[in-house]
């Protein structure tokens, strides 16, 4: 079973999945097909859809309920059903800084090990998705060429989400389960700055990294989120600025065998501009 199926990585781990043979449960508040695994609903918000979802799984790929500052308020009652019927593996999508016992989804880390006999929690740094698609920081890069954020010169492992899923799926499918937290990062730690820097070679158009307070990026977050849940964001770009999350771990390359992708590749892949056609 795949928690957020039409998501960032939860796409990418059905895909994954269905392309080894194996049965999946592409779970979404919808029940959108996704990768001809079967489609089922399920919303964290509707505890009537859990049993349907559940029936039939062993394993669980867990991505929290999105925008959730106490993400454990739903997703314990559910993993504690989720035992009772028979669920042995789960592995839990978190973040490289949110550590065990921290706000939000490190409480659900910290109660995973005694819900579930196997289990792994995925603590990935910063996406490197969060530049196309429909992040924030993808919409101000096609709006007017800015990246804003309260990091300064601090830099992070950004990681592609593909590599990610590998790591999920890895996860969920070896015969040893990690039963442990695992740090995913990209193979290099580099600032917004860089990050611009790369964004306008590649694509052509000049990206600039625009430096904020952490009281104004709060309050520019809160204009569309809850205050609670934007204070924690405009923090962890603080936390950032004083060098967090300037690291890098092998995790990629030891648990799939292959490197963690660069964000040059990866802009490569997904932003370059289109060439001009012969005439």
């Amino acid at each position: 079973m795949v928690v957020g199926a039409t998501g960032t990585t939860g796409s990418r781990v059905v895909a994954r999945l269905s392309a080894a043979g194996l049965r999946v449960k592409a779970t979404s508040r919808h029940a959108t097909p996704v990768d001809g695994a079967r489609p089922v609903r399920f919303d964290w918000n509707d505890p009537s859809s859990f049993d349907n979802a559940l029936e039939g799984t062993d394993r669980i790929y867990l991505v929290p309920p999105p925008g959730s500052p106490d993400p454990a308020a739903v997703m314990l009652p559910f993993l504690r059903q989720a035992r009772a019927a028979g669920i042995r593996r789960a592995v839990l999508l978190s973040a490289s800084a949110i550590p065990l016992g921290g706000p939000a989804i490190g409480q659900v880390h910290k109660a995973l090990p005694d819900l579930v006999p196997q289990w792994a929690v995925l603590r990935p740094s910063w996406f490197m998705q969060n530049f196309s698609g429909n992040h924030v920081h993808a919409r101000t890069i096609r709006a007017d060429g800015t990246i804003r954020t309260a990091t300064g010169e601090g830099r992070v492992g950004f990681v592609d989400a593909e590599d990610i899923a590998a790591v999920a799926v890895h996860a969920l499918t070896d015969a040893q389960a990690p039963n442990t937290d695992l740090i995913i990062t990209g193979p290099q730690a580099v600032s917004y700055g860089d990050i611009a820097a790369v964004l306008t070679e590649v694509t052509g158009h000049t990206v600039t990294h625009r430096r904020l307070t952490h009281e104004s990026l709060r309050d520019r977050l809160a204009a569309d989120l809850p205050i609670e849940f934007a204070t924690m964001l405009a923090d962890l770009d603080r936390a950032i600025a004083k060098g967090a999350e300037d690291r890098t771990t092998d995790t990629v390359q030891r648990l799939t065998g292959h490197p963690p992708r660069d964000f040059r590749a990866f802009a490569e892949r997904e932003m370059r501009r289109p060439r001009s056609r012969p005439v």
